[in-house]
Formats: C-alpha cells, structure tokens, sequence
C-alpha cells in the first residue's frame, strides 16, 4: 500500500480529508512562525502537565486550524509512536523546524528537560517576529509617504498637465524650463504608457529574481554593509538574533561546533553567515570562539571583550544572552531614532516634489494672465 494511503487510514475520519505530506509546501507556503509558535507553546504545556509526548502530539494535531501544520503534526506522531527521537522526527521537516529548533530539542530530549527547552524556544520565536515587527512598522510610514508622493507626480504628469497643453504650446518658448521639462515628460508618459509600464514590470520582476538569488543576495548584502547607518542596523539585527540562540543552546548543553553550525540558517545576511562560517571552522581547529569575533572589525569592540570574558570564565551563556539583550536595547532606540528622522525628511523631500510641480503648472498660468491684461 502507497505510504500516502497508510497515513491516510491511520488517521481519524476528520483528519482523511487532508493532502499527503508529499503535496505539502511545508515553510513560507504552508507552515509559518505563528503556527510553530502554537505548536511549541502548546507541546511545552502538555509536557510540563504530565502528557506523554504521543498523547500530547495526538492532542495538537486536533487543535490546530492550519491543514498544513496539522499533516506535519500528525507526520511527527506517526514517527514518534515508530520509535524514533522526537528530534530526528522533527529533522524532516526543516523549512518548519530549522536546525538551531532541533539541536535544542535534541539537548532537551538527552537531558529530560523537554518542556523548559520548548518554552524558551516559543519565547525566542516570540522575540524574533517582535524584532521583525519593529523593523516593518519603523518603516511602512515613510514607504507610504513614498507611495503616496509619487502617486501624486504621476496624477498631475497624467491627468492635471494635459488638459494645459494647448495653451502652453502657444507660450513654449516662454515657459519655464521646469515647465517644459514636466510637459516633455507627461506627453512622453501618454504616449508610451503600455511600453513604460511592461518594461518597469519586467525590470521590476527580473529585479526581484536576481535579488532572490545567491549572487543578488550577495550583491545587496555588500551594498547595505558600505551604507553607513544601514550596516550598523543590519549588523546588531543579524548580532541578537544569533547572540540569543547562542545563549540558548550553549546554555541547554547543544556542543558549541553544534550551536554554531545550527546558527548559519539563523541569521539571513551572507557576510554574517560568512562569519559564523569562520566561528566554526576556528573551534574545529581547536581555537577558541572569542578569537574568531576578535578578528572581525564589523563586530562591535563591546561583544568581542565580553565573549573573551565569558570564554575565560566558563560563562559564555550567560555573556552572550546578556549582550543580545543589551544590543537588542540599541537596536530598537537606533531604529526609533531612524524612522523620526527619516520621517520629516520624506515630508520635505515630498513637498519639495509637489511644490516644484505646482509652481511649474501654476507660473506659466500667472504670466499668460498677467500678459492679457
């Protein structure tokens, strides 16, 4: 009988209806941080209530609303009540569980303290979209003063400019040279919409993918690492998130060569994944963490001393989960700064943009009035 069709029959009547795993776009598709959120916090309660990890397993997979994240739950139960490890069963399902998920689920397992590593994991899940949710909430303003802005130019360039056109052919010569420049520009929009539109949508797409690739992705990190405010930003964003799984599995007993192999699908930024890459290829050579962040000039000087600190008295745990909230605490005040900043400069920037505009439709006017009388 085909794998599909076992599961099927195994599970209840109203769980038949779901797709095989195999038709699954498990990740950004199917499961997301919300879901792993509820799974985690939910799993870490049955633990600590005296559930066994079947039973428990069974129990969500009823709960939750999401098909998706149900057929990976009950794919984990099928798998635990086989006999594998929890953790190896949550291995096959990386998009939804990343590997630093199920190194500390490992530890957890090996130690007997399931539940606690499950409920620091939801608080680390927790922390992560709060950070997300800063970042894209400092920013959605200014993006809609930008939208907005050039919605504007281009509704005066499309619909205001031409309904003047004949009477400033008339008076070309002696229009202003903003003036002009617009009408050339709203008579170029007109006349080739269809062109401008496909071709803005075509270099918008191939934009897109080139970005999405690992060149792209490499080529953005690199033009983002050279901005001044930018790289700082982007660093201390990339530093807690590490900085935080680090403490976590290095404080639940996850080896450090393992915490730092998890730690490269943490962090998103190439150049920083380089740098754990480095992290870890040092410790397999024997030497300590703290001399691979001493050779890093993008670190702050504050994180390389306190990990040398932490690595010579045994605490790096600690150390770490202390710098991640300290840094965490920077991050957020820079941001806020940022976004206040860049706010009343987008305003300006964008009255600046209207006012030319109107003063180029509106000059012309006064001086043909001013030329009748």
């Amino acid at each position: 009988m085909p794998i599909e069709i076992q599961r099927a029959a195994a599970l209840p009547r109203a769980k038949r209806e779901r797709r095989s795993l195999s038709e699954i776009q498990i990740g950004r598709q199917g499961t997301t941080g919300k879901d792993r959120i509820f799974f985690t916090e939910r799993l870490a309660l049955l633990l600590e209530t005296g559930n066994p990890l079947h039973t428990s397993l069974q129990s969500l997979e009823q709960q939750t609303d999401n098909p998706e994240m149900g057929a990976v739950i009950a794919d984990l139960r099928e798998s635990v009540a086989s006999g594998r490890s929890f953790s190896n069963a949550l291995s096959h399902h990386p998009e939804a569980f990343p590997p630093a998920y199920v190194s500390l689920v490992a530890a957890g397992e090996h130690g007997g303290f399931l539940y606690k590593v499950l409920e620091r994991l939801r608080e680390l899940d927790e922390k992560r979209d709060e950070l997300r949710s800063t970042l894209i909430s400092s920013f959605s303003y200014p993006a809609f003063l930008i939208v907005f802005s050039v919605a504007v130019v281009l509704f005066v360039l499309l619909v205001v400019f031409p309904k003047f056109g004949d009477l400033f052919q008339m008076i070309w010569d002696k229009l202003p040279v903003t003036t002009r420049i617009l009408m050339t520009l709203s008579a170029v929009l007109r006349d080739h919409a269809a062109a401008l539109l496909a071709g803005t949508a075509g270099a918008g797409l191939l934009a897109w993918r080139w970005l999405a690739s690992p060149a792209g992705r490499s080529a953005l990190d690199r033009v983002l690492h050279r901005l001044p405010v930018v790289s700082d930003l982007k660093v201390r964003y990339q530093l807690v998130q590490f900085l935080y799984v680090m403490s976590l599995a290095l404080g639940n007993g996850v080896p450090m060569l393992e915490a730092l192999r998890s730690c490269r699908e943490v962090v998103a930024s190439p150049t920083f994944r380089a740098f754990v890459e480095r992290l870890e290829g040092g410790v397999a050579e024997g030497r300590g963490i703290s001399a691979g962040f001493a050779e890093t000039d993008f670190v702050p000087v504050l994180v390389r001393q306190m990990i040398a600190t932490g690595e010579e008295t045994g605490d790096l745990a600690l150390v770490m989960g202390r710098m991640a909230e300290f840094y965490e605490r920077e991050w957020r005040s820079q941001l806020t700064v940022l976004s206040k900043l860049v706010e009343p400069a987008m305003l300006v920037i964008m009255g600046l943009v209207v006012g030319l505009i109107v003063s180029s439709l509106i000059l012309p006017i006064f001086k043909l009035s001013t030329t009748v009388h």
